[in-house]
């Protein structure tokens, strides 16, 4: 059975959306690259061979499930933090096995039909389903027990915070209820040319996830963005560890919506998102300043990616 809670809406949106694209430079959040054609479109993403995370995340699970629930436990409130299309959360149920399954995501259709995928699939599970922004804060239902709580933060998505911030997010989620454990994929450094090739695939899929936003924004803003006067960039700032992903003015443009404008030269970036890249140490470190025990990690064979246990100090 699925209890399905919609906190999602553009009113609370539009303001933080102004302010970045009246800052020098312009920015918007990439989860406003998630509505449900840019959730699609991300799937679809993660089929593509120079996207390495997903596919080794995947062998990661099918290799180390067992591990995992054994530093786990079975049974807990398994909370989704960005769920998608829940298919990561549903690899590790069987191990795993949830009393309950809390998936959250700020694309509220796509979210409702994944988790009424996962309800169907696994009859016994109670599973909720939340369309929220879980940055600004966790609702929660009453009918949530917090008392086991296991945080899923699959996917490396922590990378889409700079580190302070993926600090004071993480010891956020270990202040809601101690003791908590939580469950994360880390993308790991690596060589340049494999960074930006997984986000400026050969076939254009990324780009079109990126330039998708645009669309987003004019439906959520009353924005008049033109697609086609853009261009898809991700490049991978070394110095800072971190791929940057904008799109990039083809010509001198106005750009209007309500209540405002903005030009944009010839060549003027639109950041979408930073994905940041650690080193094992350093995200160790990181998870210790958030209140967090490093308890276990799980790599590949070539220490492209890990996937951390940790749990509230």
């Amino acid at each position: 059975m699925l209890n399905f809670i919609d906190h999602s809406g553009p009113q609370a949106s539009a303001a933080e959306i102004i302010q970045g694209l009246e800052a020098n430079p312009p920015q918007v959040s990439p989860r406003y690259l998630y509505d449900a054609l840019g959730s699609q479109l991300f799937t679809a993403i993660t089929e593509l061979p120079e996207y390495y995370p997903t596919r080794t995340e995947h062998a990661i699970f099918a290799g180390y499930g067992a591990a995992i629930a054994a530093s786990i436990g079975t049974g807990r409130t398994l909370v989704d933090l960005g769920a998608g299309d829940c298919a990561k959360a549903a690899q590790l149920m069987p191990q795993l096995i949830p009393s309950h399954y809390v998936a959250i995501d700020i694309a509220a259709d796509y979210l409702r039909k994944a988790a009424h995928g996962i309800a169907q699939r696994f009859p016994a599970m109670q599973v909720t389903a939340i369309a929220m922004d879980f940055f600004e804060g966790l609702d929660w239902p009453e009918e949530i027990d917090k008392s086991r709580l296991l945080f899923f933060y699959p996917g490396s998505s922590i990378g889409n915070f700079p580190p302070k911030d993926a600090e004071q997010f993480l010891r956020k989620l270990g202040q809601i209820n101690p003791p908590s454990d939580l469950l994360i994929g880390v993308d790991l450094v690596k060589s340049t040319a494999v960074l930006e090739a997984a986000y400026d695939d050969a076939l254009g899929v990324t780009a079109c996830f990126n330039l998708n936003l645009l669309l987003h924004l004019n439906r959520l803003i009353g924005a008049d963005f033109n697609v086609r006067n853009f261009q898809h960039r991700a490049i991978f700032n070394r110095e800072a560890s971190r791929i940057e992903m904008s799109l990039v003015s083809r010509s001198n443009q106005q750009v209007r919506w309500n209540g405002g404008e903005r030009h944009f030269a010839q060549g003027d970036a639109l950041l979408t998102e930073y994905s940041y890249k650690y080193r094992k140490e350093d995200f160790q470190a990181l998870l210790q300043r958030a209140g967090f025990e490093f308890v276990q990690c799980w790599q590949d064979e070539d220490n492209n990616f890990m996937v951390c246990h940790a749990r509230t100090i």
